[in-house]
């Protein structure tokens, strides 16, 4: 205990015993006024000794003080000069005013005292003043900077170990694929035993190679399937080299009738093994529903598509094509009534695929209703057709009207979309767990998941196509009526552009079963004809066509002026036809105040891909978008896009 605390203690003591005196002196005087004068004087005394002692402890206390203020002082001078983290005072002016030593250490000199703040530390230049922590690298090392603006003072904390070990974390954590032969089956038809185990072996080969190339472990589970395991940083690498696998396998298989192709999916960003199979299942679902021949990565909600350049491989074989028309017929026969939508505004290949779905349900004795909400301009004389056919117009019913007669078990058969939010009304897929899609498009990130039956084939021309296919299997005595068969070929006709674009085998085997049944080419071509004077505003779009990296146009309307997106697709169709066009892009103000893009290709370039860049989608050879902004901002995004294309694929010339 320290001496002046000791002294203290007596000096309290002496003070008690002062009052005791005090006390017993008072009584005395009354009784022995002698002895109480003796105690009086006694008490003076011991006065003078409590001052002297309580002087002695003030000034005891006043040398304690100075000496531990010194010692406190002087450690916290150590422990701010010893901290690995750097303080910084600035004055109003953001001048520096002050700092400690470890500040010195990070800028690698002796002070930086009178400096300007912002050139000390330019990443805080643009920050407001509020109290905030910001990432910064000085030097060849990350820190953390953390404003008191009140206190006009930093505090900067190295943070590069964490950096490292984060960075390390994120390059280590598991990735998971699936690569699948797409068409080894179509591609080794009529091949003998020897020659597809050449084929297979120098595949199998090649992508050997190409996993020991990016340290890949490669695993091989079934004949035309293997997996793969990675990190992420090997996955960085694959996106990086664009998966060039897919060109390889192609090109190493070029000199038989039909090359191979791949599909890969792989899952990414998840924590669980299961969860990363699952990713990677669904993605390569997704590569397989866009056509095959292509990549898709899933990593956390991103998903990403390479590849993609080759249209989807026509199925040789109709036995899925029978499976599904059987599983579809039992669920018709299940249901109490079947409800069909195609998406908003519909075109042909949606009206023609739903009243083929239509006369399924009719064959299996069930009533079914097509949901129309709008009527494209460009399907303005089918309606009217359809109209005057009193036993196929009376099915077709608004949305509000399906939404009362749909029960739980009632059929939804979407067509030629598999978008929830492309439906006229979205709320009748959940009024209902029976739901079927029938679609031909490239299978987009957006899916109706909780489906109970999807035939989604890429490689079809067109919906009516694939639903025609179907009507064959549905029911032993299927007959069709005039008008029936006629939509459905009008369908497959614009689909394919009169049988020129995407056009297969099956697509001409479809077509004739229709004319056999009675369609229509003459009132085909009738409903087809096209308005003069909006053949007038489609050569007022062409006016201003200009080409781009030799085999790309690009038409921008005249501003202020409006058009249909029906109108602006069949000027893209149009400048298709051009010598040396390879894919034409159209952007016009549309009549609902935004900008629409309509693309269209020969196949050579994956326009959906370029398309989905801009929030968009589509086909291979046929995609579109819409956006919220003026047309040169439009023709400036997409020439962006276009710049990226050609900069990481350089296919354009």
């Amino acid at each position: 205990m320290p001496k002046f605390l000791i002294n203290r203690w007596h000096g309290m003591h002496v003070l008690w015993g002062l009052i005791l005196l005090l006390i017993l002196n008072m009584i005395l005087l009354i009784y022995q006024w002698e002895i109480g004068a003796a105690g009086l004087l006694l008490t003076g005394v011991l006065v003078y000794y409590a001052f002297i002692a309580e002087k002695a402890f003030r000034k005891d206390l006043n040398n304690y003080i100075a000496t531990l203020s010194h010692r406190v002082k002087r450690a916290g001078y150590e422990v701010i000069s010893g901290l690995p983290i750097g303080m910084v005072l600035y004055n109003d002016e953001k001048m520096i005013e002050w700092h400690n030593p470890y500040i010195s250490k990070i800028k690698e000199k002796e002070s930086i005292i009178g400096q300007q703040l912002y050139e000390m530390f330019p990443v805080l230049k643009n920050k407001k003043e509020k109290e905030e922590t910001v990432e910064a690298v000085l030097g060849n090392r990350a820190f953390h900077i953390s404003i008191k603006p009140d206190e006009r003072m930093l505090f900067i904390t190295d943070i590069t170990d964490y950096k490292r070990l984060s960075q390390k974390y994120q390059e280590e954590k598991s990735a998971i694929g699936i690569i699948m032969l797409d068409n080894l089956e179509e591609a080794t038809q009529g091949m003998d035993d020897q020659t597809r185990s050449i084929l297979l072996a120098k595949v199998a080969g090649e992508i050997t190679e190409w996993a020991n190339k990016y340290h890949l472990y490669l695993r091989r589970f079934a004949s035309d399937k293997f997996l793969i395991l990675m990190n992420h940083k090997a996955l960085i690498s694959l996106e990086q080299s664009r998966f060039e696998i897919l060109d390889d396998v192609r090109d190493l298989t070029m000199e038989y009738k039909l090359p191979l192709t791949l599909s890969i999916g792989i899952g990414a960003g998840a924590e669980s093994l299961v969860e990363l199979g699952q990713l990677a299942q669904s993605s390569l679902d997704i590569a397989l529903g866009r056509g095959g021949d292509q990549v898709a990565v899933r990593l956390d909600q991103r998903l990403s598509f390479y590849g993609g350049r080759s249209n989807a491989v026509e199925k040789r074989t109709r036995v899925r094509a029978r499976v599904i028309s059987h599983a579809l017929r039992d669920l018709i026969r299940e249901s109490d009534k079947v409800i069909i939508v195609g998406h908003r505004m519909p075109d042909m290949d949606a009206i023609g695929a739903a009243v083929g779905i239509l006369k399924a349900a009719q064959m299996n004795g069930r009533e079914g209703y097509i949901v129309l909400e709008g009527v494209n301009p460009s399907i303005h004389k089918l309606m009217q057709e359809i109209r005057e056919n009193e036993n196929l117009s009376k099915w077709f019913i608004t949305p509000e009207q399906a939404l009362l007669i749909i029960s739980q078990r009632s059929l939804v058969v979407v067509v030629d979309t598999h978008k929830a939010s492309m439906v006229p009304e979205p709320k009748l897929l959940q009024l209902t767990q029976r739901i079927v899609v029938v679609d031909h498009h490239r299978r987009s990130e957006e899916f109706i998941g909780d489906a109970v039956l999807v035939y989604m084939e890429p490689y079809a021309s067109s919906t009516c196509e694939l639903v025609t296919e179907l009507l064959q299997y549905i029911h032993e005595r299927l007959t069709l009526d005039v008008m029936e068969a006629t939509v459905l070929l009008a369908g497959i006709i614009v689909d394919t552009k009169s049988f020129s674009m995407r056009t297969g085998a099956r697509t001409f085997e479809a077509a004739s079963f229709l004319r056999r049944n009675g369609a229509d080419t003459t009132l085909i071509q009738k409903i087809l004809q096209e308005d003069l004077e909006e053949y007038l505003k489609k050569t007022e779009i062409i006016r201003n066509s200009k080409l781009l990296y030799n085999h790309l146009v690009i038409a921008v309307a005249d501003k202020g002026k409006k058009y249909s997106q029906v109108l602006i697709a069949q000027v893209a169709d149009t400048l298709l036809n051009m010598t040396n066009v390879m894919a034409s892009f159209v952007i016009s103000e549309r009549n609902d105040g935004l900008i629409g893009i309509s693309a269209r290709s020969l196949g050579q370039i994956n326009v959906q891909v370029i398309m989905e860049r801009l929030n968009g989608g589509g086909h291979l050879t046929n995609a579109a978008t819409q956006l919220e902004c003026t047309l040169e901002e439009a023709e400036a995004k997409l020439n962006k896009v276009l710049k990226e294309i050609q900069e990481e694929e350089g296919f354009f010339e």
